[in-house]
């Protein structure tokens, strides 16, 4: 059974995000002192003193036209409500109750979900007449509370109790099953469409979308349910990130946190998915993207966005796949797709891809397959004897999976030069069927007891 869902709100710059990293126990959520920072939402799994459930953090509501990006963010914090068990509204006691906090109780008075008022930012005596002016919001009496000292959080405990509280306890999933979720990050450069493309795979608009570049400043998470050609239920965790531009321009402290927070969802992915506009092409800053997403051992799909308003369609293909094999030399192969997000095409194999990428990303190879493909290997091209000193590799094995890694023992292994590595793992991936997911291959060579040389 699912966890239940709380859904926090408030007006910007309440502590909204403050309170998300607390109950969470992580500062997932970017945090800062000017307003605004939070646009999508964005949920983690939160433990209250052993009470488990699902939090969702969202933008700060604000009375703007549905058109304009404040307008949109408001209406995804309303879908939030609808969807969440219980909302938490937050004030800030130390500024009191302001005429848009009177307008957002309205509107949740309105609706028909319990709602818990909380006075954030209550520590000391600053906060007291905020605490007291709550009271008039009709909404119940507020908690005093400080999500930056964890102040209150019994009294929160208490009020959230009767609306999230789960007997049942669902078994832990094996992360490396078949059937556990698809870590999937979407990654690219800004207005590459990563966030439609997320609206299309989920069939709804979850992710502010628009005109404007880089909307999208946290890395937002979210579990979906993607049906195969099979008609069966595979489960995705599906990442949407920052768009990530060249160091240089990168000034601003709120896009270094957003870039570092695009940077972590990669370390935490199983397959990433590089989105590329096609009416831009390839550039140098997508190949940076590519390389970092190989070097920390993630499966790599490159995905060509707009596809339906591309000109020049099979030269921009053939050029995009040429510049791909050149520039990412050490990962043949790499899968390239062409999707648009605006119309759906193409998504449907995108999954199919990234499902079966992360199938060869967890693949394991027995000791015994291993050097029957090893022998084979050695007797078409022995290894050199630089120097004059002979390599005698004895076997290999498996040694990790999500990378696959392979240890090599032999004497001398550790002077191998790369060109004889790399005939070794591309052989591997030829006879395994590993196809372009990072293959790790390391030297093991017994130490001489007979050297006195210092080391």
């Amino acid at each position: 059974m699912p966890l239940p869902t709380v859904a926090i709100i408030g007006r910007p710059n309440v502590g909204k995000s403050t309170l998300f990293n607390r109950l969470v126990g992580k500062r997932l959520a970017l945090v800062d002192d000017q307003p605004g920072v939070t646009r999508d939402r964005r949920e983690g799994d939160a433990n209250l003193l052993g009470l488990e459930f699902r939090v969702i953090d969202t933008a700060g509501y604000e009375d703007e036209d549905a058109a304009t990006l404040p307008g949109r963010m408001r209406a995804q914090t309303e879908a939030a409500v609808r969807e969440a068990d219980v909302s938490l509204f937050l004030i800030d006691a130390r500024a009191g109750v302001t005429p848009l906090d009177e307008e957002i109780a309205r509107w949740l008075r309105s609706t028909d979900r319990p709602v818990v008022l909380m006075a954030n930012k209550a520590e000391g005596r600053a906060g007291e007449t905020g605490v007291l002016e709550a009271m008039a919001l009709g909404l119940g009496d507020p908690i005093p509370f400080s999500a930056e000292h964890g102040e209150g959080v019994a009294d929160l405990f208490e009020a959230l109790l009767p609306h999230v509280d789960r007997d049942d306890e669902e078994p832990e999933e094996d992360p490396e099953s078949p059937d556990a979720p698809l870590k999937l990050a979407i990654v690219g450069r800004p207005n590459a469409g990563k966030s439609t493309l997320v609206n299309r795979i989920l069939g709804e608009d979850r992710m502010i979308t628009g005109p404007e570049a880089g909307i999208t400043r946290d890395s937002i998470s979210i579990d979906y349910e993607w049906t195969d050609f099979e008609d069966k239920p595979r489960k995705v965790r599906l990442v949407d990130t920052a768009g990530l531009r060249k160091k240089a321009r990168v000034e601003e402290k709120l896009e270094k946190l957003s870039v570092a927070d695009t940077l972590r969802s990669i370390d935490f992915a199983e397959v990433v998915v590089l989105l590329l506009d096609a009416t831009r092409g390839l550039e140098v800053q997508d190949l940076k993207i590519a390389d970092r997403v190989l070097q920390e051992g993630r499966a790599l799909i490159i995905a060509l966005n707009k596809w339906d308003v591309a000109e020049n369609a099979s030269s921009l293909f053939n050029g995009v796949k040429g510049a791909l094999d050149e520039g990412l030399a050490q990962v043949k192969g790499v899968p390239l797709l062409t999707v648009s997000a605006v119309t759906g095409k193409g998504i449907d194999t995108l999954m199919r891809v990234a499902f079966e990428t992360r199938e060869a990303w967890s693949r394991r190879v027995s000791t015994g397959q291993l050097n029957r493909w090893f022998e084979r290997a050695i007797e078409a091209n022995p290894p050199p004897a630089p120097g004059g000193k002979r390599i005698k590799p004895r076997y290999v094995t498996q040694n990790k999976t999500r990378p696959p890694s392979f240890v090599l023992f032999g004497t001398r292994v550790d002077l191998l030069p790369m060109s004889y590595q790399r005939y070794l793992i591309n052989g591997l991936r030829r006879e395994f069927d590993f196809g372009a997911v990072p293959v790790r291959l390391v030297l093991r060579a017994p130490k001489n007891p007979f050297d006195r040389e210092k080391e």
